[in-house]
């Protein structure tokens, strides 16, 4: 999937409280890994979650491989991918 990266942000700044938690809890992973996937940059305390950016106008375009952290984050907004974006 394809997204720029000021919608990637938008998505997790219109999760609720508690989100980056739940996701984290569901996946058994850390918070700081849901984090790095929605574009934060620390590496210390998170995982790499393998989302490229690349150059460009809104913050560029990041390619996303693995879609499960979106698709939880879409589930809590109670939103869908397009058949396009699976």
């Amino acid at each position: 999937m394809n997204i720029t990266f000021e919608e990637l942000r938008a998505i997790k700044h219109r999760l609720p409280t508690g989100s980056i938690r739940k996701i984290a809890e569901t996946l058994n992973i850390s918070e700081q890994t849901v984090r790095n996937y929605f574009g934060a940059h620390d590496f210390d305390r998170g995982d790499v979650t393998g989302n490229h950016i690349e150059p460009g106008p809104e913050g560029g375009i990041v390619h996303i491989e693995d879609m499960t952290i979106m698709k939880l984050a879409l589930e809590i907004l109670g939103e869908r991918l397009k058949p396009s974006e699976n």
